[in-house]
């Protein structure tokens, strides 16, 4: 997902303009700080006062912060909020697809949507997919291609960089501009999702939190460096997706990188999606299947699902930035600092009680502004 908005970083900074960069570092230190909330949430301290795992999911944490409303409410709604993302990623890396196989080779006589009946069945091994250990060598390759296009866009801007002025910026802002680049950078890096089961996963989860800095540190730097390089090669001309600024040539060769960089994407939010129905129905542990079978049909009924929900939603950028803006604010900023402050406070300083409702609030603020920018776009297109 992250690389999908990568490519928007450029334009972000069109309508963004210096405080664009200013938001790219920002938005990676209240994300890596949300998601160290997160995983304190799993942790208690035992008699001796030492830190103890006590819990292994986001359900987990929801449930023990509602367990006096009732025993699964949080549960329900953080994994349907979960669900409803994880699947809107993968009917976007099904759009993507399609749009890209179609741009890549405009003279075959095939639609859009054909296109990405096509990446679709290349995706049908997901059914099949039963560990995360499967998943993490795929999401390998797809951080392999995506250094490989990053490389080529800023190659290519480096050629170009006689040309470069930072004129370009822009000093005046239209609001709704750039609540849209807001969304495309705070997004570009959420990941809390994932982040329960990779630390539970990890060799040694006390290193967590220092690879958490170092991978937020690092993919700051390296959006500032691509966003800046490339908005200062095309400036005004600067698109919504940077590689259809490129030459020909390079554009359909990073045009299929992107196309393997989003079918290899296309597992790890599937497997998570699965992995969630899978544990509610079966109510057992949910990473080791006691009914194959019905493993099987969970997995190829959201294989399915989502295929069609790329070929008959109608306006899905728009329905995408609305689900996104309700469900990634949630589980990015909303949830974790309400869960910190409900299961820590006793224990928390006052300025990390500052910093967890100011990240609240920010969030709430995101969220509601994207939701009526999305509410606003849907009515006029629809009339």
């Amino acid at each position: 997902l992250q690389g999908i908005f990568v490519l928007g970083l450029p334009y972000a900074l069109l309508h963004s303009g210096y405080s664009g960069l200013l938001l790219i570092v920002l938005a990676a230190a209240l994300c890596c700080y949300t998601g160290k909330t997160l995983i304190a949430c799993l942790y208690e301290e035992n008699e001796d006062g030492q830190l103890v795992r006590v819990r292994d999911t986001y359900e987990d944490i929801a449930n023990a912060c509602c367990k006096k409303l009732s025993p699964s409410l949080g549960g329900i709604v953080v994994n349907v909020t979960q669900v409803v993302e994880l699947i809107m990623t993968c009917v976007l890396y099904l759009v993507v697809s399609g749009n890209l196989l179609s741009h890549s080779f405009p003279y075959v006589p095939v639609t859009e949507k054909t296109w990405s009946v096509i990446g679709f069945v290349t995706l049908l091994p997901c059914v099949f997919i039963r560990t995360l250990k499967i998943v993490s060598k795929l999401s390998q390759l797809c951080s392999l291609v995506h250094f490989v296009i990053i490389l080529v866009v800023i190659t290519y801007c480096l050629t170009q960089i006689d040309q470069w002025s930072w004129a370009k910026f822009r000093l005046s802002l239209e609001f709704e501009d750039f609540l849209v680049s807001v969304g495309v950078i705070i997004f570009s890096y959420t990941s809390q999702i994932f982040l329960p089961t990779l630390e539970g996963n990890m060799k040694n989860p006390g290193e967590f939190r220092c690879m958490l800095n170092w991978t937020h540190f690092f993919a700051c730097i390296l959006k500032t460096t691509f966003a800046l390089t490339a908005f200062l090669t095309w400036g005004e001309k600067t698109k919504e997706v940077i590689t259809d600024n490129l030459p020909s040539f390079f554009e359909t060769l990073v045009n299929l990188c992107l196309l393997t960089k989003a079918l290899l994407s296309y597992p790890l939010p599937f497997f998570a999606a699965t992995e969630i129905v899978y544990s509610c129905i079966s109510k057992g542990n949910h990473s080791n299947y006691r009914s194959p079978l019905l493993a099987l049909a969970v997995r190829g009924s959201f294989l399915l699902l989502t295929l069609l929900m790329s070929m008959f939603t109608p306006h899905f950028a728009l329905l995408m930035g609305l689900s996104g803006s309700v469900t990634g604010a949630a589980m990015t900023f909303l949830l974790p600092s309400l869960f910190h402050l409900k299961l820590k406070w006793k224990k928390l300083s006052f300025l990390e009680k500052c910093a967890d409702i100011s990240v609240f609030i920010l969030g709430f603020l995101c969220s509601l502004a994207g939701i009526v920018c999305s509410i606003k776009g849907l009515l006029e297109v629809f009339g």
